[in-house]
């Protein structure tokens, strides 16, 4: 199969690339050339940049079988992608987020026919509250150039070694130090994380398969709560916890894996496990993070609680 990347070089994208080239795809990748530029020797690559509508070289390029667009984050992205591709590409694989859903009424177990937010299109900014809305509207673009033609994955929270984000790390490197740790939450609260491999092979199954449709990607296959998932990092590290609760205002806003929606953290794998989508176990996962965090040397996290902001609340 030959594959089309717009990205792939970044933590999901980096994974996706990963796995095609395992499963024999001709692979190029199209992005702006600045990150992991020493990955994958002898890839083919074009080079531009959504951002300021440089797409030009899609123009040339081709034919693929499939494109998969891990960057496409307003709707301006990816409609000027379909437009340099034409109709040189077989199937579009977008990768979404489950922040396409609504959570008002929201039930455990809710599946792609959940409803989603309103689209939006009339801003640029993407923050908490319009990261969402923004992918919903790229989402039905997608749909509405390629229909039977596209495939739309959402997943949840995506974790695994070469994260670029601090949350999941914060909560692995904390449970190695062992000892009371700080949950400014009630420990109970579901959590749902998904190994970026899982991911990929998700992506490169449907591929192959030539799959359309929407599918929701969550993990772990077996239902973890945020204390579970604390004592789980600090098995993995040898160590021992005692998970205690803290008032939710000492936090900091946003705080690594704390939802207030819980039903949010309970949505069905069903359809993506049907046709792929494989179970890396949690304990894997976070013993290949807590490696290659050590590895990179642990460097400061912007995230959580640090360590003198944790004893004080724990009183010493």
């Amino acid at each position: 199969m030959r594959l089309l990347v717009l990205g792939g070089t970044s933590f999901v994208g980096r994974a996706i690339v990963t796995e095609a080239l395992r499963a024999g795809f001709s692979v190029t990748l199209f992005n702006r050339g600045r990150t992991g530029a020493g990955l994958f020797p002898g890839v083919p690559r074009l080079f531009g940049d959504r951002d300021s509508g440089d797409c030009a070289a899609l123009r040339d390029g081709g034919p693929w079988d499939a494109v998969v667009d891990v960057s496409g984050f307003l709707p301006r992205h990816v409609g000027q992608a379909m437009d340099a591709l034409g109709d040189r590409v077989g199937r579009y694989l977008f990768v979404s987020s489950h922040a396409v859903y609504a959570t008002e009424g929201l039930e455990p177990g809710s599946d792609e026919s959940a409803p989603r937010r309103r689209p939006v299109r009339d801003t640029e900014v993407l923050d908490g509250s319009t990261y969402g809305p923004l992918k919903v509207a790229c989402e039905d673009d997608v749909l509405a150039r390629y229909g039977e033609r596209a495939t739309i994955v959402r997943p949840g929270k995506v974790v695994g070694p070469y994260d670029p984000m601090d949350t999941f790390p914060y909560w692995v490197r904390r449970a190695a130090r062992g000892g009371r740790v700080a949950v400014p939450t009630d420990p109970r609260q579901p959590v749902q994380v998904l190994d970026v491999r899982d991911l990929a092979a998700l992506v490169v199954r449907l591929l192959a398969d030539d799959r359309p449709g929407a599918f929701q990607a969550v993990g772990p296959e077996v239902p973890v709560t945020l204390g579970g998932l604390i004592e789980t990092c600090a098995r993995v590290a040898g160590a021992s916890v005692e998970v205690v609760r803290v008032p939710p205002e000492v936090a900091p806003p946003m705080f690594p894996l704390v939802r207030g929606c819980w039903a949010a953290q309970r949505r069905s794998a069903a359809r993506a496990r049907a046709v792929g989508l494989p179970t890396t176990p949690l304990g894997v996962t976070v013993g290949d993070v807590l490696a290659w965090d050590r590895g990179r040397g642990e460097p400061g996290l912007g995230v959580g609680f640090s360590v003198e902001e944790e004893r004080v609340l724990l009183g010493g």
